[in-house]
């Protein structure tokens, strides 16, 4: 089929369809915006502060990189993910692991793993089957080798070492991997914020947001009570469920951005869901760049882009979920004037008319909102600045 990787066989007894391949690309962006990505054993680098500052960038444009050769690869890349900070590199494929080092692709470890996840301080652990799963110091050194009860379809990592079968997950700390919670929920994928303290999992058909408890864990811990089967039972919270499949996603401080099964670009702040763009193909995100509000995403063709997401956005909508509004209206004069509407309906959706009031430039917006709050004297001045004057003249 052209375009895709789907080709139609033909024999006596019917037809098949095989997909070869597969259509999300092998690559890992740093939080300084290089990207080091695998085409078969080739690896390659690109930076995205190498766009000249005379390229002036458009959302859904692809960006004019240089690619670099960087090295090749002693085994067939099947994953590939820079450590937290950005010093490392891991490749998984065939069976096996290989860091390398990010700068001069120097082989730094290897072994053998089905999968391969970072700690957030730089730790790792690989699963070498469904009955055994090894953890390791920042220095390559083995600390530990753990045989789970169940059988371990998937790991995931982040600020919990998690281990899944296809019914339930498990969330174990790294330090003695001693479990810390077990849900009843079929995992596609994780994703855990930087702070630690949000973790987004991901299911068939919908995801969930919930709030990990640190300190509740940490002095159930200390206490030395012993914890069942369940973990520990306050560990986690859920804060909010949508029902959108995840295809790809990241973290922004409290705010989750991906991209979902209709392949628009979504980001999620306390449980409100904002579209910011309609993806016109199979996209896959790479990382966001706080320097320059932009949120990166790759194609199978190694195409990459990029989309405005103001930061101050975002710490406004999280400031006003909180109920911080003191904080929220310091933060607004930050936030680019074009998107002053846009602030206003999030703030309209919560209740909060008035302040959108305030908020909105649209004539005929703020003549809505006016003729909500009874407010006639600014309709009548929003009814000479707008197209709503025209309609009842």
């Amino acid at each position: 089929m052209k375009g895709s990787r789907r080709i139609v066989i033909g024999y006596d007894e019917g037809t098949i369809m095989v997909k070869i391949g597969r259509e999300e690309p092998v690559a890992s962006m740093d939080n300084s915006g290089k990207i080091i990505w695998a085409k078969h054993n080739e690896i390659q680098t690109v930076n995205i502060k190498s766009v000249g500052a005379d390229f002036e960038v458009t959302d859904g444009e692809r960006l004019p990189l240089a690619v670099k050769e960087l090295g090749s690869c002693d085994l067939y890349p099947q994953s590939l993910k820079h450590n937290p900070n950005g010093r490392f590199v891991v490749v998984c494929g065939d069976g096996e692991y290989i860091i390398y080092t990010a700068l001069a692709w120097r082989n730094r470890s290897f072994g053998s793993a089905l999968e391969f996840v970072w700690s957030l301080d730089g730790e790792y652990a690989v699963r070498e089957s469904t009955s055994r799963i090894k953890l390791f110091s920042k220095n390559f050194q083995e600390k530990r080798s753990v045989r789970p009860t169940f059988s371990t379809e998937h790991i995931y990592g982040g600020t919990l070492l998690a281990m899944c079968s296809n019914d339930f997950i498990c969330f174990y700390d790294w330090a003695e991997c001693r479990l810390i919670r077990r849900i009843d929920v079929t995992v596609k994928n994780l994703y855990w914020a930087d702070s630690g303290d949000l973790v987004a999992i991901a299911s068939d058909a919908s995801f969930y947001i919930l709030k990990y408890n640190r300190d509740v864990v940490s002095s159930y811990l200390y206490s030395g009570r012993p914890v069942d089967e369940q973990g520990v039972e306050d560990a986690f919270e859920l804060l909010h469920e949508t029902n959108e499949r995840v295809r790809t996603g990241l973290w922004v401080g409290d705010c989750f951005i991906y991209n979902n099964s209709s392949w628009r670009l979504n980001y999620c702040v306390g449980g409100e869901v904002t579209t910011m763009y309609h993806l016109d193909r199979p996209m896959y995100l790479l990382g966001y760049l706080a320097s320059q509000s932009r949120v990166y995403l790759i194609d199978k063709e190694f195409t990459v882009m990029g989309f405005t997401l103001h930061l101050s956005l975002i710490e406004f909508k999280t400031l006003v979920m909180r109920g911080d509004l003191e904080k929220a209206n310091e933060v607004l004069p930050l936030i680019p004037k074009e998107h002053h509407d846009s602030v206003a309906h999030f703030l309209e959706s919560r209740g909060m008319v008035e302040d959108a009031l305030e908020v909105a430039t649209d004539p005929d917006y703020r003549f809505e909102l006016a003729i909500q709050l009874g407010r006639l004297e600014v309709a009548k001045v929003c009814l000479s600045h707008g197209t709503a004057g025209q309609a009842y003249s």
